[in-house]
C-alpha cells in the first residue's frame, strides 16, 4: 500500500532514529514530545491542568543532622580548686 509504513521500514527508521540520538537522548525527545502535544491539546480545549508538575527529588543531597554543642567553655566540674 502506497503511504502506510511496512514493519520493516518502521524497524529501519526506529534504528536509524536510535544511531543519531543515541539510548540517552531518546526518552528525554519522547518526553518533551509528550509535554508539547499534552500542552497543545490543553490550549485548544482551553482546559488547565489541575495537578501541579512533580517536582523530583534530589538524591545526592544528604540528610541533615542534627547540629552537635562545639562550645569550648571549661564547665563547672573541670574546674581544679
Amino acid at each position: 500500500m502506497p503511504g502506510w509504513l511496512s514493519p520493516w521500514e518502521l524497524l529501519i527508521l526506529l534504528a536509524v532514529v536510535l544511531l543519531v540520538f543515541g539510548p540517552k537522548r531518546l526518552p528525554e525527545m519522547g518526553r518533551s514530545l509528550g509535554k508539547g502535544m499534552r500542552e497543545f491539546k490543553n490550549s485548544l480545549t482551553g482546559k488547565e491542568d489541575a495537578t501541579p508538575p512533580l517536582v523530583e527529588p534530589n538524591v545526592t543531597e544528604a540528610p541533615e543532622t542534627p547540629a552537635r554543642r562545639t562550645d569550648s567553655a571549661p564547665h563547672d566540674r573541670d574546674a581544679v580548686g
